[in-house]
């Protein structure tokens, strides 16, 4: 059978993930590895979740944690993340919240929800590639998002849209400690971005899978924050905020969630109930358990290792880049942004460095939109240890060096 004549039209914009691809390169025992955005198993609260899976798994709670349960999630997780959202300038309720499987899946969902085929996604250039990947199956047109250095005018995005034949319907962005770049936005950044918004009537779409991961510097206003204090209520904000507990307590567990105006969250319990019915019961309860009785201890702990991590790469890469390469010095997060020599390319480099130097890291150009930033890469630094960071860096820092003179 001729499968590919069977496919809808957007399977063809469906890619396979560079990163989840390089992965598999964690099972060779001799990479060293700079690639995926992994927290470090060996900071995980192991004894934490084992105590709260056989809570979970007592007389009195196995029937729930076993049994289908309503598509809007756990309720005491629910109104746990209701005091934390709290606690970052969002007063909401428990309608305010639904539970999705990590914060992907909400990506998903808000794609399926917000874009038409040929509607204008507006993305940072670079940005995160899994939201590329879960815009592209719903057939958007994107255009570059630039809140640090300006944006075009309202007026020319509608255009711009409006001549590819569909409007302006989103805006997306990781505003704390960037996937790829590491960068975080100030609060005069946010704010045009809401004034964009609110001028082009279109959703914001606040991702902020890293914000507890903030080694340095102030804190910065949530945009959903900031979109409450001018409109008064969530309920009539246009701002959605997708938060996850798998760079903090365990990913494996695929526990996320949205907070956003009931209305969103209404039609976001409708897609859920279409598509898996709910999360897991049993190991949203254990996430609760864990993060009502650990978060805060667990959050201190690997803001601690990831500091000293990101220093010592940074370090490193002030000892071993040669002249004509430059970097991001992150305030939080996961990831360094580094940028090669004009001409040099990133994936050639990586298919170099993992033949000749067993050094894998990703090439900048997935994170944009149009292919283009084929001269950046990014560098992960949660995973490695302090050897494997010195050791890879300086080996990269030579194969740089060896490819410029070549």
């Amino acid at each position: 059978m001729g499968w590919d004549a069977k496919f809808a039209s957007r399977a063809e914009r469906m890619r396979a993930s560079e990163i989840r691809e390089l992965l598999k390169l964690l099972d060779q025992p001799d990479i060293i590895s700079f690639a995926g955005g992994i927290p470090d198993p060996a900071l995980f609260p192991d004894a934490a979740f084992r105590a709260a899976y056989q809570d979970a798994l007592t007389t009195a709670n196995a029937g729930a944690a076993l049994q289908y349960s309503i598509s809007e999630g756990f309720p005491p997780l629910r109104r746990w993340l209701v005091g934390e959202m709290a606690k970052i300038g969002v007063p909401c309720g428990i309608d305010n919240i639904v539970i999705t499987s990590g914060s992907q899946q909400a990506l998903d969902y808000l794609g399926k929800l917000l874009l038409s085929p040929g509607d204008t996604a507006l993305v940072t250039w670079p940005t995160y590639l899994g939201a590329l990947q879960a815009f592209n199956a719903y057939e958007p047109r994107y255009d570059r998002l630039n809140p640090a250095q300006g944006n075009l005018t309202p007026a020319a995005y509608a255009e711009a849209a409006g001549q590819a034949g569909g409007r302006v319907k989103l805006a997306y962005l990781t505003p704390d400690f960037a996937n790829p770049t590491g960068e975080t936005l100030d609060r005069a950044a946010r704010e045009r971005v809401l004034d964009l918004a609110d001028e082009l009537d279109i959703a914001v779409i606040e991702d902020q899978a890293y914000q507890a991961l903030r080694y340095d510097g102030e804190p910065v206003p949530a945009i959903l924050a900031l979109d409450i204090a001018r409109k008064g209520h969530i309920d009539a904000t246009r701002t959605i905020y997708c938060g996850s507990f798998s760079k903090t307590l365990a990913p494996g567990l695929r526990v996320g969630w949205v907070c956003a105006a009931a209305p969103v969250i209404t039609k976001l319990v409708l897609m859920k109930q279409a598509a898996d019915l709910h999360s897991p019961s049993i190991n949203q309860m254990a996430m609760h358990h864990v993060a009502e009785h650990a978060f805060a201890d667990q959050v201190a702990k690997i803001r601690a290792a990831y500091r000293h991590r990101r220093d010592r790469m940074l370090a490193a890469l002030d000892r071993h880049m040669p002249e004509g390469v430059a970097w991001s010095r992150p305030e939080g997060g996961m990831f360094i942004w580094v940028t090669l020599p004009e001409g040099m390319d990133g994936a050639s480099l990586l298919a170099r460095a993992i033949e000749t130097e067993r050094v894998a890291f990703v090439p900048g150009s997935a994170f944009h939109a149009d292919g283009s930033g084929t001269n950046t890469i990014r560098l992960n630094f949660s995973l490695a240890g302090d050897a494997a960071i010195d050791e890879g860096i300086m080996r990269l820092g030579r194969l740089i060096g060896a490819s410029r003179r070549a």
